[in-house]
Formats: structure tokens, C-alpha cells, sequence
């Protein structure tokens, strides 16, 4: 029995290798996107991993043994591991509850809401630590100037979670807003029908449609939270995590092989999160759109649900606009804490010897925009509509920079392309790989969530007409995939625009980025600087995303849609 099922699908793999040998752009692609991979992510790591194990002597477990047995590490251990589960559960909570209001709920503050889930995520992740200490610090305006509290400590574990859930909410947000709205409205007025309660429906019908996406945006918000070393590094005082422990280990105290221990060791964690999130989706069939025509669906109107959901939304978003608030307002007084002089020194500053890092940051990133969108969606059609040799590796690979943090990334960079062939470092090719690799796993996530939600007959319809792979895929997939893809698109973008920790260690003389100098400024102590160019750079980015959304409309995507 055991050998006729693997006799049985050898016979079908060899069917599908043929199909894909008889199209040749299919396999083309293939080839084209396991290189990629191979080159620009697995290649990277295989550098840091290298650097963990050789020391001067050559093969050595030292910096492990030494690692595990070191308590601080053990207590940065059990930070991260404790941070990254209650930011995590707290951004997918709130996410959800933004884009359940979104999409099922009549409410007038529909616009506001988001507009603030997105100003979170097109500034720098610390902008928001820089507020915070601004406001609730030793000198904050609220702890100190209102309420005259001289020993506020924001620092910690209670400052990390506030900021870093404004921080990652709306990433989650994004994510499970396009997958509510694509869910067929006939499926829960079936439910009602036969009597069921507006909360019984809600769990038995929407929330089972919503675990990829749910499970996605924890599993997006988790490692977003125990990778980002910026908060920690501005907000996170005696509370170390993981990825602050890795860039001092690495920069601080120049040791490359232990800060790669630590970033081997973390790796790891996130993977085995990834492979059990993994293996609990894929157990279930998840199909809401079948082709078939379905009206809008009716917006819910009960003020016992309507209310709740918008009181809470509304103390969410005053809380939000609070803190963006104060980085206009911080750039145009003289010493935060001490001078509320008004003064437009610091944006003078800016203009006069600031420019460049807005320039580059700008081009740069709007080369890697299209590349990442383009490349996500391929990635995404291969694993859920191809079947071939190699497809297992593909998803876990163009999921995997996302596993680990950003300066892990950004010193695998260093040590892989410092040398010949590939000469990379210092040119504006690998900041623009970086952006790419950093923002593909958001863009194959959301497209995956899509393309699991479309019935398979659609295509093969295409197919059995006599369409090939090329065109599937772009007059059939594409279209009914347009709300991840643009979504995709913009998530690319405000991220490359407000990384950090990635390309930290690729800026050169000729290329400066933006992130970098805010960072530099805040390290320094320039809080009126740094506030600056934290403007700047929101506007920047909202006006990019104005123009994408006015693009995106006259090629007949809205922005519900995205």
C-alpha cells in the first residue's frame, strides 16, 4: 500500500516536471527565481552561519557553549521570547479589530481610522520611542512640563510594547483588511439565516476564514518585534532583546562570531514559529472566491457593535496621533525639555546640509518598489499553483528574511559581497537588493493569503482554452490578485523607505540614507533634528503613496480595494 502511494506520486511529480518542461517561460522563471534566492538570501546567511562556527583555529563550537551557558544571554532570551508574544498578540488584536471595523462596520470615522493605521508605518519604527521619551521621560512634556513628575521612567519593557504595537499594528492591519473584504458575504447570510447570532457567526464562519491571515500577521508581527533593534536600542534601557545583543556584540564590542551565535540562535526560534504556523494552516482548505457573482455586503449598523468597536478604535487613534503629533512640533523647538523657544533651525539644517540622504533614499527605494511587487507575486503563484521539484525550497527561502533580523542581514551582506565575483558593498545595488529581499516575504505572504482564497477552476478554465502559463497568470491571476499585489507594492516602498538595521552597515559616502542619519541624530543626543527629518521623511513618503493611490485609480484599483 505504502509503495503504490509513492509509486502513485512519483508518477504524478513526473507528469508535472513534463507539463513544465513543454513551457519553457514557466521553467525559465523557475530557474530565474531559485537563483535569486539562492544568491541573495540563503547565501547571505550561509556567510553568518559560517562566521559563528570558524574561529582562529578553524571548526569550533566555543562561542556557542559560551553563549548559552552566559545568564545575560539567557534573560535577553526569555525579553525577546516575552516581548515578541505580547506585541505580537497585541498588534494582530488591534490589526484585526481596525480592519473588522474597515470592512463589516458602519461607522463615519472610516477615513480616520486609516489614515492613522498607516502613519505608523510610513515613519522610522524609533520615531515613535522618540516621542514617547518626549513625552512620558525624565524631561517629558507630559511627565515633567504637565504633570511635574521629575523621576518618569518610560524605559523598559512598558515603553517597548506601547511603541512597538503602534509600531507593528498596522503592518497586521494591511494584511487582514484585504483578506475580510474578499470574503464572500454570502457564506456568514447563510449562517444568519439559519439562526445563527451575529457572534456565532463571527466565530464559526469569519474567524476560521481568517486564520491564514491571522496566523500570517502574528507570525509577520513576531519577528518584526524580537528583529527590531532600533526601539530597544532608543526606548529599550536595561531590557535587552535579542537583536540589540547582536549589534553590540557584532559593532559594539567587534565580535563578529558572537554576535552570529546570537543571530544563528534566534534564527532558529523564528523558524520552528514558522514551521508550526505552517503545518496548522495547511491542514484546512481555505476558498471564498469562486468566480461567482456576490453582492456588497451590508454593513453592520447595531449601535451595541458599532460603539464598542469605535470607542475603542477612536482611543487607539487619539493615542496614535499624540505621538505623530509631537515630531512636527519637535523639529521646531529650540532644546526639547528645556528651550520651547520657537525656531526653524533644525529644518534649516536639513535643507542646507541634509538633502543628500533624502535624494538617495527617495531613488532608491522607487527602484526597488516595482522589483519586489513583481517578484512577490511570481513567487506566490509558483508555491500555491505549481507543483515541481524544488517548490518546498523556494517558499521556505523567500520566507526566510523575514526569520531573522535586519543586521543580521546587513553583516551577511558585508561578509558575502566584500569580495570578488560578487563586489557589491559600497554601490547602490546592494542597498536596492536589500530593500527587496527585506520586503519580499510581506509581498509572497499577502499574495499567498490571496491565491488561497481563489478557486483553482478559475485558472484551469484558462488553461484548458489553451492558455499558457504567461498568460494565467497575467490576465487571470493577476487581476484577481490586485488588492495584495498594490498592497504589496505599498508596504514595499514606506518599508524601504524607513529601513534601518538592514542596510545600516551598507550606507557608504555615495549613498546615504535617511534612516540612518534620524538614528545618528538621535544617538547624539540632536532630539530637534531628528524630529526634522522624521518629517520630512512622513511626507515624503504619504505624498509617494498619494501619487501611487491616484496611479492605482485611474488603472481602476481603489483604495478599498487595497
Amino acid at each position: 500500500m505504502a509503495f503504490n502511494k509513492y509509486r502513485n506520486k512519483m508518477k504524478s511529480d513526473v507528469t508535472d516536471m513534463k507539463k513544465i518542461w513543454r513551457d519553457p517561460m514557466l521553467l525559465v522563471t523557475i530557474i530565474f527565481v531559485i537563483a535569486i534566492l539562492l544568491i541573495f538570501i540563503l547565501y547571505p546567511l550561509f556567510a553568518v552561519l559560517k562566521e559563528s562556527f570558524i574561529g582562529k583555529d578553524g571548526f569550533t563550537l566555543s562561542a556557542y557553549s559560551e553563549t548559552i551557558k552566559s545568564i545575560d544571554f539567557r534573560n535577553t532570551l526569555k525579553n525577546t521570547l516575552m516581548l515578541g508574544f505580547i506585541v505580537g498578540g497585541l498588534s494582530t488584536l488591534i490589526g484585526f479589530i481596525f480592519a473588522y471595523a474597515d470592512s463589516y462596520i458602519k461607522t463615519r470615522f472610516k477615513k480616520l481610522f486609516n489614515i492613522v493605521s498607516i502613519l505608523p508605518i510610513i515613519s522610522p519604527p524609533f520615531v515613535l520611542a522618540l516621542s514617547a521619551i518626549m513625552l512620558f521621560g525624565q524631561r517629558g512634556f507630559i511627565t515633567h512640563k504637565l504633570l511635574h513628575i521629575s523621576d518618569a521612567n518610560i524605559y523598559g519593557l512598558k515603553g517597548l510594547v506601547i511603541v512597538q504595537t503602534m509600531t507593528f499594528f498596522p503592518v497586521a492591519y494591511l494584511l487582514l483588511t484585504g483578506l475580510l473584504k474578499h470574503i464572500d458575504p454570502s457564506l456568514e447570510e447563510a449562517a444568519r439565516n439559519m439562526g445563527a447570532s451575529r457572534w456565532k457567526t463571527f466565530t464559526t464562519v469569519t474567524l476560521p476564514l481568517m486564520a491564514p491571515g491571522l496566523a500570517n500577521a502574528f507570525l509577520l508581527t513576531f519577528i518584526e518585534t524580537v528583529a527590531d533593534f532600533s526601539n530597544p536600542m532608543v526606548i529599550g534601557g536595561n531590557f535587552s532583546t535579542l537583536a540589540t545583543q547582536i549589534y553590540l556584540q557584532a559593532i559594539g564590542n567587534y565580535d563578529m562570531q558572537g554576535g552570529a551565535t546570537i543571530a544563528v540562535i534566534l534564527l532558529v526560534l523564528t523558524i520552528l514559529l514558522f514551521v508550526v504556523e505552517k503545518y496548522w494552516i495547511e491542514r484546512k482548505s481555505y476558498i471564498t472566491v469562486t468566480g461567482k457573482a456576490s453582492r456588497g455586503r451590508d454593513l453592520i449598523d447595531e449601535k451595541k457593535i458599532v460603539y464598542p468597536i469605535d470607542a475603542f478604535c477612536l482611543i487607539v487613534t487619539i493615542f496614535v496621533l499624540v505621538f505623530y503629533g509631537l515630531i512636527p512640533l519637535g523639529g521646531l523647538f529650540n532644546i526639547w525639555g528645556m528651550d520651547y523657544k520657537l525656531t526653524l533651525k533644525h529644518f534649516k539644517y536639513v535643507f542646507e546640509l541634509g538633502i543628500k540622504p533624502l535624494i538617495d533614499t527617495t531613488f532608491l527605494s522607487a527602484i526597488a518598489t516595482p522589483i519586489t511587487g513583481v517578484l512577490a507575486m511570481i513567487v506566490a503563484f509558483l508555491i500555491v499553483r505549481k507543483k515541481f521539484y524544488g517548490r518546498g525550497f523556494v517558499e521556505f527561502s523567500s520566507l526566510l528574511a523575514m526569520a531573522v533580523p535586519g543586521t543580521v542581514i546587513g553583516i551577511g551582506y558585508v561578509l558575502a559581497y566584500n569580495t570578488k565575483p560578487l563586489l557589491l558593498t559600497g554601490t547602490a545595488t546592494i542597498i536596492i537588493i536589500a530593500f527587496v529581499m527585506r520586503s519580499l516575504p510581506v509581498g509572497v505572504r499577502s499574495g499567498v493569503a490571496a491565491l488561497q482564497q481563489i478557486d483553482p477552476a478559475i485558472e484551469e478554465a484558462a488553461s484548458d482554452l489553451g492558455a499558457d502559463t504567461t498568460k494565467v497568470f497575467t490576465s487571470v491571476t493577476l487581476p484577481l490578485i490586485k488588492p495584495a499585489f498594490f498592497s504589496g507594492l505599498v508596504y514595499s516602498f514606506v518599508r524601504s523607505m524607513t529601513a534601518v538595521s538592514a542596510v545600516i552597515f551598507l550606507v557608504s559616502a555615495r549613498y546615504s540614507l535617511l534612516t540612518v542619519n534620524i538614528l545618528s541624530q538621535v544617538d547624539a543626543g540632536r532630539f530637534g533634528v531628528a524630529a526634522a527629518y522624521s518629517t520630512l521623511l512622513i511626507i515624503i513618503v504619504y505624498i509617494a503613496v498619494s501619487i501611487m493611490y491616484f496611479a492605482l485609480s485611474k488603472m481602476g484599483v481603489s483604495k478599498d480595494q487595497i
